[in-house]
Order: structure tokens, then sequence, then C-alpha cells
């Protein structure tokens, strides 16, 4: 605190106040917002990408198979008709529903003691005899994750390179770290920022502080608009609607498929023996 000509007194704070802040610091604050909000994004996106993909394989191990099942007997069912009428256009339906459940030419070998002697996959037969099926290994990244995911994210994004080069060294590590954080690998993700960190300096930017600032939040907004539609896409996919429906509770969503399926199935298999009595 000091005292002024007139016996008036101004404060350390006073002083500071009077100098005009930076013409570009308002802008700087605006970019580093809109940066968090669109890492924020591109976590929850990647996180859904994950959860999608996960939900997919789980959907095709627990219920491809009982589908399939269904395909067959509607085939069979439908030649059974064929036989029983003879009408030249049950034989075409008969043709064409034994088409669908066809192999392709060569494929058998690739599913080799996969079936057993009924034509069934071991996940097929587990299905309909009640049995448990391996579920698919689950991911879900932990918080540690999460936070080098963003940190690096923000160091090593491709848009942020100044040549060719630079942006194919980050394009080559930024695969690497969406590929451990789809694992959810936080120890990966770890050496990964061991080895940003121990990496070349990036040259610095040549152009003045606002050029940079105005040429960044452009990129953001484009990069927002682009991922909008990624997320889109997956959202109104076959998959991402069906986990939007029990996002808590998946697993549930597809045991009550499933149910449905197994009804479908005794309907289809009563139907054929009664066609084939």
């Amino acid at each position: 605190m000091t005292q002024d000509a007139s016996g008036g007194r101004t404060t350390r704070n006073d002083e500071e106040q009077d100098v005009p802040p930076r013409p570009e610091a308002r802008l700087e604050k605006a970019v580093r917002a809109a940066e968090q909000a669109l890492i924020e994004f591109e976590i929850a996106l990647e996180t859904f990408r994950v959860e999608v993909e996960n939900f997919s394989r789980l959907h095709h191990q627990k219920l491809g198979p009982m589908y399939a099942r269904l395909d067959e007997l509607d085939a069979q069912i439908a030649e059974a008709r064929a036989a029983r009428s003879g009408d030249p256009e049950d034989l075409r339906k008969a043709q064409e529903a034994r088409a669908m459940v066809m192999p392709m030419p060569g494929v058998e070998e690739l599913f080799h003691d996969w079936m057993d002697s009924e034509g069934l996959s071991p996940e097929a037969a587990a299905m309909l005899n009640d049995q448990p099926v391996q579920a698919p290994k689950r991911v879900r990244p932990s918080e540690e994750a999460r936070k080098l995911y963003r940190e690096l994210a923000r160091k090593a994004h491709p848009d942020l390179a100044q040549d060719e080069e630079e942006r194919a060294r980050r394009d080559e590590f930024i695969t690497r770290v969406n590929a451990a954080y789809g694992l959810g690998d936080a120890a990966r993700l770890r050496e990964l920022a061991e080895e940003w960190a121990a990496g070349p300096v990036p040259a610095e930017q040549p152009f003045s502080e606002s050029e940079e600032l105005y040429a960044r939040l452009e990129w953001l907004s484009r990069r927002k608009e682009l991922l909008t539609v990624v997320a889109h896409e997956l959202e109104e996919s076959a998959i991402g609607a069906m986990l939007k429906m029990a996002p808590e509770d998946p697993d549930r969503l597809l045991e009550e498929i499933a149910e449905q399926l197994l009804g479908q199935v005794a309907e289809r298999e009563r139907e054929l023996s009664g066609l084939v009595q």
C-alpha cells in the first residue's frame, strides 16, 4: 500500500487494475473453453463407439445363432410345404428360403469344428438349451484412462502440426492412442504419454498469437461439426439405437430379445412338426 500526494491511499491492486488486458486474452479464453468442450465430446463419442462395438459383438454372439436357427426352420417349413403340395410357387419359395441359409462356397472350412452334428454352432446349441454363453470382454475406460486420453488428445492432435512430416508423426501416434483407449489400457496410455514427452519438441508457430488463436478456433468448429455427424451415425445405427434403449442395462435388453426369439423358434418347430407328420 502507498500514499499519494493528496494524502489518499492507493493499493497495488488499484494500480494493476489500471493495466488494460491483452487484446488476445478474451479470444484465448474462448479457445481454451472450446478446446475443453471438444475434448470432452471426443471422449464421450469414443466411449460410446467402444460400447457400441462391444454390444454389437455380444449381440452377434448371443442372438446371431438364434436368427440363423429361425432361418433354417423357415427353410425347412417351406420345403415341407413344397413337398406336400408340389406347387411350383411353393417350390420356388422353398428354394429361395434355402438359399438364404446355404453357406457360401468355401466358407465351411472357416468354421471347422464350430458345428455339431445338427449343424449348430456351440453358441447356438448353448442358447437353445438355456446354457450360458461366454460374453466378450467389456471395455469401460477407467478415469485414469480418460484423463490420459484427454491429455494426449490435447497435446498430440495431428491438426496442431505445422508441416506434413509432423502431421504424419502425430497421425501415427494418435492412432496408437485411440487403440489403447479403445481397449481401456491405462498402462499402455501411460507408456504413450512418456513416449510423447520424450519425443521431439514441436517447432515454434510462425503466426502471431491472434492468428494462431483464430485458426485454432476455426479448426475446433470444423472438428465439432465432423464429430457431430459421426455421433449421429452411431446413434442412428441399429446397434446404437438398441443400446440407447437400455443404456444402463443392455444385457437385460439382450435377454428380452433372446426370450422373444426362443418363443419364435418354439413356434416354428411346432409348425414344422405338424407339416412333417
